[in-house]
């Protein structure tokens, strides 16, 4: 009896942490996807008029993540934090999209 009181014990303790644990994850995604806004919303207006609407600032910073030159392109003018142009020389993914 003893412990199946333990074992139910832990699980409410475990049930807890992780609901914990998924709510500290929620607010993170949150405030990442408030800062995305915010720094959006500073971007020069011509910046702004020549991006295309398909593409926004999702936290992808890496060229595996993207699906052509165009969309490499606007993350890489757009949006903070991106790691592809390992040159500098403002033209992204070089070795896989914009050859």
């Amino acid at each position: 009896m003893k412990k199946l009181i333990l074992v139910a014990l832990l699980a409410i303790v475990g049930w807890q942490a992780y609901g914990k644990y998924q709510a500290t994850q929620l607010a993170r995604v949150h405030a990442r996807d408030e800062t995305s806004v915010a720094e959006s919303d500073s971007t020069p207006s011509s910046q702004l008029a020549a991006a295309p609407n398909n593409f926004r600032c999702d936290g992808r910073t890496y060229c595996s993540q993207m699906t052509s030159c165009e969309e490499a392109t606007f993350f890489l003018r757009n949006c903070p934090g991106v790691k592809m142009d390992g040159n500098n020389d403002g033209i992204p993914c070089e070795r896989q999209w914009c050859k």
